[in-house]
């Protein structure tokens, strides 16, 4: 049995029950995870014995991996054109239909700026 410490907030103090022989651990985690809990590596390091006994061998350094692992490099060829905006439409960017286009400089309807014959506001 091993008691966890009382942590500064407030938590901690729990017991619980291990059994190395069986590798189970009453938190969940060893048996969840199939690698040694913290309480596991508490109890080894207060005995002096060594953890990898209670590593499965696959995460051991000398398995092999069965199968070849291919990185190819991401596409980094740009694309044509200008790129796409990531804004999303409200309902401001809608114009109503039956409303006719604006000129962008005098605001009156039946033409645009290129042919707008109203002079701008003056940049003083």
């Amino acid at each position: 049995m091993i008691k966890s410490p009382i942590q500064v907030s407030g938590t901690g103090n729990n017991v619980y029950t291990l059994w190395l022989n069986n590798k189970f651990c009453s938190c969940g985690k060893w048996q969840t995870y199939t690698l040694p809990c913290s309480h596991v590596l508490a109890v080894c390091r207060e005995n002096g014995s060594r953890t990898d006994a209670y590593v499965p061998e696959i995460y051991s350094r000398q398995t092999d991996v069965p199968f070849n692992l291919t990185f190819y490099p991401p596409n980094m060829k740009n694309e044509r054109g200008r790129k796409q905006g990531k804004r999303f439409q409200g309902e401001i960017d809608y114009r109503n239909p039956d409303s006719p286009p604006r000129c962008g400089r005098c605001r009156m309807p039946g033409h645009n700026r290129k042919n707008c014959n109203n002079p701008g506001p003056s940049n003083v």
